[in-house]
């Protein structure tokens, strides 16, 4: 069902109604029951994803007649702005895509977001590493479960890079990086491209330079306040490489008005080298380019995001511990159904087709592509796994995040006051 339609046009919702009739008499009592309907939220995802949440939902419903599962998708943008509306309406979705941290914080202390954290005691919990668990965890409470582990890194078309003499495994540090651009440049090829209209995309340069400069703990000691705390010397130097970087012309013409799905179809076309993007990119990338294959397998890789000399981070990933969260009032089958999706079982196969690379212990096994075997090696070898910080931070904060990136990518303001910004949004979240 189309998402707009159900959830701001006037459809009647049914919503977890298990209702009990009861008529006490000489002939005793009677009880029915009503079907139960879970609506689930999720950002817009590749048709081979929606694929198998279809035959997730068909194996659920067949154990379990009663219930109808329905899962709807909006866009990446659309699906932030509107699901804090979406929340305090009548057409709440029962079970909605979060990406953990302050973001998650903000429903939960609205109200919208139902405890989880017994339902997690019966073995549920044990299923995931804690890291994963913990991305859910607020002051004690579980308020989600995690679906997938997320990397940001460079997507390259080998064909590309070879054809510049650039080789991508001597991209180790970001002075190689910068290397690779002026190489690629020179040989008339658009070294990255970047969907810096959506804005999130060119957080991933500022979000992942910063974490690789000051780490996670230096980025939980900004939001304490200490040592400066967004205002330290580590973010504006983010800033400062990321504006040193934008100099050498890294990016196709018009970057600034090209949305996410359109970069991602113009790697797959092609267009660029390198797209710093991620893990999840490898079949939307396919599937949104004009012949349908996106860059062939062969000519594919994906790379760790470069180090930073002396970074307290280099040895810590970027990117997202995706899952989802339940809303309150939803009933017991919207957690049944939850726990379902999440099990061992059904990621195993999302590992197997390729999907994204899941969380539940052993999933991983199944994993087979390279591209996701290469992401959890990342994930094996990171002692820290930074969430973006777009989320970490909150939505009014990661908007303003969001905004400096690219503020900082167009010259238009100074790494300071880019710092100056991000404090400010902080203290008056």
């Amino acid at each position: 069902m189309n998402a707009l339609r159900q959830f701001t046009g006037g459809h009647s919702r049914r919503r977890c109604l298990v209702a009990a009739i009861a008529a006490v008499s000489a002939l005793g009592s009677i009880a029915a029951a009503a079907d139960t309907t879970v609506q689930v939220l999720r950002v817009e995802v590749s048709d081979a994803e929606k694929q198998y949440y279809d035959e997730v939902v068909a194996d659920y419903e067949a154990q379990h007649p009663e219930v109808n599962v329905e899962f709807d998708y909006i866009a990446n943008e659309a699906y932030k702005t509107r699901l804090p509306t979406l929340l305090q309406s009548e057409q709440r979705p029962d079970i909605f895509y979060s990406w953990g941290g302050e973001g998650l914080r903000d429903k939960v202390e609205a109200g919208f977001v139902r405890d989880l954290t017994e339902p997690m005691k019966d073995g549920w919990k044990e299923l995931y590493p804690e890291s994963a668990v913990s991305t859910f965890t607020l002051d004690g409470r579980i308020y989600g479960a995690p679906l997938y582990a997320t990397v940001v890194g460079f997507w390259v078309n080998t064909a590309l890079t070879e054809q510049a003499g650039v080789d991508i495994d001597e991209i180790e540090t970001w002075q190689d990086l910068e290397s690779a651009v002026v190489a690629l440049r020179e040989q008339g090829i658009t070294p990255a491209v970047v969907g810096a209209k959506d804005g999130w995309p060119m957080h991933f340069y500022w979000g992942y330079l910063a974490t690789r400069l000051v780490g996670g703990d230096g980025i939980e000691a900004a939001k304490a306040g200490d040592d400066g705390g967004f205002t330290n010397e580590s973010f504006i130097r983010a800033g400062e490489m990321l504006q040193e970087f934008a100099e050498l012309e890294p990016f196709q013409s018009g970057f600034m008005s090209t949305t996410y799905e359109r970069a991602s179809a113009m790697f797959g076309d092609g267009e660029a080298a390198l797209h710093l993007m991620g893990d999840w990119d490898y079949i939307p990338s396919k599937e949104r380019s004009m012949s349908g294959e996106g860059v062939p397998d062969e000519d594919l890789e994906f790379i760790r995001f470069p180090n930073v000399e002396g970074g307290a981070g280099n040895d810590h990933s970027f990117g997202g511990m995706n899952g989802f969260a339940v809303t309150e009032g939803a009933s017991d089958e919207a957690v049944d159904f939850l726990r379902f999706l999440l099990n061992e079982e059904n990621q195993r196969k999302a590992a197997k087709r390729g999907i994204f690379v899941p969380v539940a212990k052993g999933s991983e096994e199944a994993l087979a592509t390279p591209y996701a075997r290469k992401v959890a090696e990342i994930l094996a070898n990171s002692t820290f796994h930074q969430v973006f910080l777009d989320q970490a931070l909150g939505t009014s904060v990661g908007a303003t995040v969001n905004n400096i990136s690219t503020d900082l990518a167009q010259g238009v303001i100074t790494p300071e006051e880019a710092v100056d910004r991000v404090a400010e949004a902080w203290q008056f979240r």
